[in-house]
């Protein structure tokens, strides 16, 4: 009787990952990136954000395409709700990268994903922000991850 091989596959093309990491290890400098986005002011507390390109690998690299982010706050702060706010988009990022790390690492000790799903939550006093209290922390105070 035939046994049949079950290939695992949840997107990540491992073997480029270890292909890359063994020419860094060579080549360290070329391991040093670095990230860009540009943000213009829209009006009020809208703003829009673009990423186009980065520097990796020795050199100027280009996405496919232009990603664009707005961002503005929710009507509660008399603002126009024109995109998620700055510290959702900072909670959106870090969920994204979670993310992706367990879709690499399963991948990479052959585990099947079905679904994943990461919650994060993050707790912040605004009245330091509002000038309130100039003893109060701006900022997030804890991040909670929930998968």
């Amino acid at each position: 009787m035939a046994t049949m091989e079950k290939t695992i596959d949840n997107g990540v093309n491992v073997q480029a990952l270890l292909d890359a990491r063994e020419a860094l290890t060579a080549a360290p400098e070329g391991a040093k990136f670095t990230w860009r986005a540009t943000c213009k002011w829209v009006n009020g507390t809208h703003s829009r954000s673009t990423i186009e390109g980065f520097f990796g690998l020795g050199e100027e690299q280009m996405h496919k395409t232009e990603f664009t982010f707005d961002a503005d706050h929710p009507e509660i702060f008399a603002s126009e709700d024109h995109g998620a706010t700055p510290v959702e988009l900072v909670l959106a990022s870090l969920a994204s990268c979670l993310t992706a790390g367990v879709a690499s690492v399963a991948q990479l000790r052959e585990i099947q994903l079905h679904s994943v799903t990461a919650t994060l939550e993050g707790g912040m006093d605004i009245q330091g922000i509002l000038g309130m209290d100039s003893d109060t922390r701006t900022g997030f105070d804890g991040i909670k991850v929930t998968y």
